[in-house]
């Protein structure tokens, strides 16, 4: 049974990559690659029980990754030296509508970042976070206490 699982989790990742691959190619359906987004279990490394993350562009991103080979690229790069990369593994869905709002600041998910040519952002904007998140609304930081 527990195989049957793994192998539904391996072909949601593969559709994923797809997705992606179209996306960057300039062809596809925007909405199906966020739905693959969420519907897929992505690896996300953490440090200390907090998940990594990085800033760049006025955005935090929350680093996560479509398997372990991926995310071994990246630990090479970033890992904590000698000491096994810890990670969560966690629907995109619960990234993106828990983990990023939670941050309190514009979050977004940033997939296989240290895959050159299969790296993916999703920005905090609507469609991708919830509204109260999202920063094309209006209303991102008046919902996290930072408006008037």
């Amino acid at each position: 049974m527990i195989q049957e699982v793994g192998g539904v989790v391996e072909r949601a990742r593969t559709v994923f990559a797809e997705r992606i691959a179209e996306r960057r190619a300039g062809v596809g359906d925007p909405r199906a690659l966020v739905g693959e987004m969420r519907r897929t279990v992505l690896l996300v490394p953490s440090v200390d029980g907090r998940l990594w993350s990085a800033r760049s562009g006025g955005v935090r991103w929350v680093c996560a990754f479509t398997d372990e080979t991926a995310l071994a690229r990246f630990a090479l790069r970033h890992g904590p030296g000698e000491r096994p990369v810890e990670y969560a593994a966690l629907l995109g869905a619960r990234i993106v509508d828990e983990v990023v709002p939670g941050l309190g600041e514009p979050a977004g998910l940033a997939v296989d970042i240290a895959t050159e040519d299969g790296s993916m952002f999703f920005p905090p904007v609507t469609g991708i976070v919830p509204d109260g998140a999202a920063v094309d609304t209006g209303t991102a930081g008046e919902e996290r206490g930072h408006g008037r």
